[in-house]
């Protein structure tokens, strides 16, 4: 934050330049100990995983189910071990990091008594929302890229670098593998924007950083299980997270793109009702009573 003094002769005024900026946010954002400890568990996942392999035993069984043979496969190299990390943390870790870092941040500030105060500060509601919600969303996108990248990494050391080996033997080469994944990536990314959404919109209903983040779990987790309900046909189609999976088919051999653009199409829709939400009620809403 910088300020400007101006001298009308007989008083100065000062004039505040670009309060709350983003920079600021993000200083805040990484100085919070849940961050720290939100990413620790990020990296700490895949030592947990070679851990897990080293002390455990492959299976034989080659009559499994699909996901028993992808798991299977996790010891074979660098891109079916990051495979396996993103297929396990895409389930839950990482929804529970976009709900976290979206949905705690204006009720962290309400429950600490800071709030009133940043508001009270030439900072328009809108400007301090936003900035919130880009280093909100900035910080999933990190956790996003960063998972695959560094399960790589350890997958490479610890097993080798060899491609992808899918259950059914088919091969993608490391140059067909890494745009694929990448592209995994950025809709596991758009994926996650809804549970962020509803996160950030809670937040602005209530000063518990727990409700903002358990409720849009909870959201996940019920909406996941009227998905499983046939007599919901097709209006289980849009529920956020009916095409979550899907950025499996980004990495077959013959990928089919469909449910991955209703999947992104039905996302964005969430993801902004839930923002436009957000805004009207923290507008609207009495924050400095």
């Amino acid at each position: 934050m910088s300020s400007t003094a101006v001298t009308d002769g007989t008083a100065t005024v000062r004039q505040v330049h670009e309060p709350l900026s983003w920079r600021s946010e993000l200083r805040r954002q990484w100085g919070r100990r849940r961050t720290l400890w939100a990413f620790g568990l990020l990296l700490a996942l895949p030592l947990v995983l070679v851990g897990a392999f080293a002390f455990g035993q492959r299976s034989s069984n080659s009559r499994g189910s699909a996901s028993s043979r992808i798991f299977d496969l996790a010891q074979s190299g660098a891109a079916n071990f990051s495979l396996v990390l993103v297929f396990l943390a895409s389930e839950l870790l990482l929804v529970l990091l976009a709900a976290l870092f979206c949905g705690d941040a204006v009720p962290a500030e309400a429950s600490w008594s800071s709030l009133r105060y940043l508001l009270i500060a030439p900072v328009q509601r809108a400007r301090l929302l936003t900035s919130k919600l880009v280093i909100g969303v900035a910080s999933t996108l990190l956790a996003t890229v960063l998972l695959p990248a560094w399960g790589l990494l350890v997958g490479g050391i610890a097993y080798g670098w060899a491609p992808l080996t899918n259950p059914l033997g088919e091969n993608l080469t490391w140059g067909q593998f890494l745009p694929r994944l990448a592209l995994a990536m950025a809709y596991i990314f758009v994926t996650l924007l809804p549970i962020a959404a509803i996160a950030f919109w809670i937040g602005t209903r209530s000063d518990a950083p727990l409700a903002a983040v358990g409720g849009a779990v909870l959201v996940n987790i019920l909406f996941s299980i009227l998905d499983q309900l046939d007599a919901l046909d097709p209006y289980r189609n849009a529920f956020p997270g009916h095409y979550s999976r899907s950025w499996q088919d980004a990495l077959a051999v013959s990928p089919d793109w469909t449910d991955m653009l209703h999947g992104t199409l039905w996302s964005l829709v969430w993801a902004v009702a839930f923002t436009l939400l957000a805004y009207r009620r923290f507008r609207r809403s009495d924050i400095l009573s």
